[in-house]
């Protein structure tokens, strides 16, 4: 059992390893504040979680069996990144003052930093395919089925939530550099611009 949960471990490092849109999405809200970064990151380890109970249920295996639902929610989750980015490129565009820029990023470090976490992951159809090849892989033999994915799940979202709170401690860590304002209008407009490629990207997948 021990060497399944270390096994399982070093997968779901792998997994979060991997770049993709909740990363950068994450290191966007990052450049903003601390506090958006992490409930960010809290928002998108809800998603995991929820796709994790929904593929313990079985239930994930009618949108891999269906081409229309998949493909819905390919299309939603491209807008979805699509409007993040040029949310973003728009913020950078913007004339506004300093003040109320501050006033801006306050407000959206709350509620909507963790909605926006939550939305991307359950709009992201391959975070529900994958919930459900990956978490049976690692379910001992004989253990009982549900119960373990759902366990399975709350730790895989847990042990996330560490690694991507890495994410916001380096980039609040480098808060100095960051701060000017060149700076952080080229990585704004980097991590605005990623974010639209791949939402392009993804809607434009089979």
């Amino acid at each position: 059992m021990l060497s399944t949960l270390f096994a399982f471990l070093g997968a779901c490092t792998l997994i979060a390893a991997s770049p993709g849109p909740s990363t950068m999405l994450i290191i966007r809200q990052s450049l903003r504040s601390r506090r958006a970064g992490f409930l960010t990151v809290l928002g998108n380890e809800t998603g995991v979680f929820i796709w994790g109970v929904i593929a313990a249920l079985g239930l994930t295996a009618l949108l891999a069996a269906s081409q229309l639902a998949y493909d819905v929610m390919r299309i939603a989750g491209a807008v979805t990144l699509v409007g993040f980015g040029i949310k973003t490129l728009l913020d950078v565009r913007g004339e506004r003052g300093e003040e109320e820029r501050q006033d801006a990023q306050a407000v959206h470090s709350g509620w909507a930093s963790y909605r926006s976490g939550l939305l991307l992951n359950l709009a992201n159809p391959k975070a529900a395919v994958f919930a459900m090849s990956f978490l049976p892989q690692f379910v001992p033999a004989g253990a009982p089925h549900l119960p373990t994915m759902i366990g399975l799940a709350a730790i895989w979202a847990v042990f996330e939530v560490g690694y991507y709170g890495l994410y916001v401690w380096f980039v609040g860590r480098m808060k100095k550099i960051i701060s000017r304002a060149k700076v952080r209008q080229r990585l704004e407009w980097v991590s605005g611009t990623v974010l639209v490629l791949l939402g392009v990207r993804m809607a434009m997948e089979s």
